[in-house]
């Protein structure tokens, strides 16, 4: 009994003064991922109370509801950390076809909110087939840039071929209509374009024409050019068109330097629309003041930044197709939280783009824990790599490991 008790200790003992085994997965990634999880459970319990109460006297309604979504994204992504690089390449094409698919399905049988048709009912949850589109057209560009790389570097047709699918998308969720997300896919794909090597002069082409573009459709859409006047100016029309950004803009002021403590939001008592999806960052500005703002926009940009290493060590080892990938996967989360949190403090116009793994939503919510998931086994395969060289058979390396 003594032995067992002194080798119990030593093991304690051990545990605390040795450092950790080398790890063939980035466990800072996963609790990054983890905590911006729990901070999103915990806000949109928060500021979905009143709305909830509201229409289905259950107060934790929708806080149920994304605590549902929370549990099941994890287990989406433990399967999906599963699946090899190599057959996410093979299947990039047929899950772009499936994506299409779905842009056209959601405007014969989509669910109306607010005049967009942007959500196919699915009886549990609702699904936004433009999130679907932006991890598929990303894992399609990634493979695009591989197969196609000198092609891209050297020619101008390598260069415009993923424009034109990103064109096919862009037309089927302008007719949603889905500005936003459109806007999320061109920018990652520019960038992605960017670190595969394209010439400048396309770049500014490119730019420029999308400029023009957007211009256009904000000026010949009324509601795209209220929102962009509102911004300009939302106290000229505080109780119209400015309303929404009014009403933000006083959460964070009422935040100030540590908040008003968790669940004493006043603007979420049916003041600010949206509260507990598109405008969460505004109830969480108010709630916790700039000392939490700052922490949970560190947590993003930490995400962020991984992605972005991990892209680079990828590249460095000559593993392209995670490279590209994490890339635009890091593209992709810094330019949406840039929107939202943008947005919610009115420095952008106001766009229906979600708060990445913090806002309310189940189509968001699985997507982005499965890019997340993604993004660890883009990791997890670099460092096999690193370790074993570069190999054809990767489940014999990862067998290695095992052993």
């Amino acid at each position: 009994m003594l032995e067992q008790i002194k080798e119990n200790w030593s093991a304690v003992s051990d545990w605390f003064t040795r450092p950790a085994a080398p790890c063939m997965y980035d466990r800072q990634l996963v609790w990054i991922a983890l905590a911006l999880m729990v901070t999103g459970l915990v806000m949109v319990t928060s500021a979905s109370v009143p709305v909830a109460t509201r229409l289905t006297d259950m107060p934790f309604y929708f806080a149920l509801r994304h605590g549902v979504f929370l549990l099941c994204s994890l287990v989406i992504a433990s399967v999906m950390v599963q699946i090899p690089l190599a057959r996410w390449r093979q299947l990039s094409v047929p899950m772009l076809l499936v994506s299409i698919v779905l842009l056209i399905a959601v405007l014969a049988v989509g669910r109306s909110v607010n005049g967009a048709s942007r959500w196919i009912p699915l009886g549990i949850f609702n699904l936004q087939p433009a999130e679907v589109a932006k991890l598929s057209l990303f894992i399609f560009l990634a493979g695009y840039l591989v197969r196609q790389y000198d092609q891209v570097r050297d020619s101008f047709y390598g260069f415009i071929k993923p424009l034109i699918v990103l064109g096919i998308l862009a037309f089927l969720l302008l007719q949603q209509p889905d500005l936003g997300s459109f806007v999320v896919m061109f920018v990652t794909t520019v960038g992605m374009l960017f670190i595969a090597g394209a010439r400048l002069w396309q770049f500014l082409a490119m730019l420029a024409m999308a400029v023009m573009g957007i211009i256009l459709l904000i000026v010949f859409e009324p509601y795209r050019m209220r929102r962009v006047t509102s911004f300009m100016d939302p106290w000229e029309d505080p109780f119209g068109s400015g309303y929404q950004l009014t009403q933000s803009l006083m959460a964070f002021g009422r935040g100030d330097w540590l908040g008003q403590g968790l669940g004493n939001s006043i603007q979420k008592l049916e003041y600010l629309p949206e509260a507990h999806t598109d405008f969460v960052f505004a109830v969480l500005a108010e709630e916790v003041g700039l000392l939490g703002v700052t922490i949970v926009i560190m947590l993003l940009f930490a995400l962020v930044f991984k992605a972005l290493f991990i892209g680079r060590r990828c590249l460095q080892t000559g593993q392209l197709f995670g490279g590209f990938l994490a890339f635009g996967f890091g593209f992709w989360f810094a330019f949406q939280t840039l929107v939202n949190v943008g947005a919610a403090a009115g420095l952008v116009p106001t766009k229906g783009l979600t708060l990445p793994l913090i806002s309310y939503g189940g189509s968001s919510l699985f997507i982005m824990a499965t890019a997340v998931a993604i993004l660890i086994r883009i990791d997890h395969e670099q460092r096999l790599a690193a370790r074993y060289g570069p190999a054809e058979d990767l489940e014999e390396n990862e067998e290695n490991e095992e052993e």
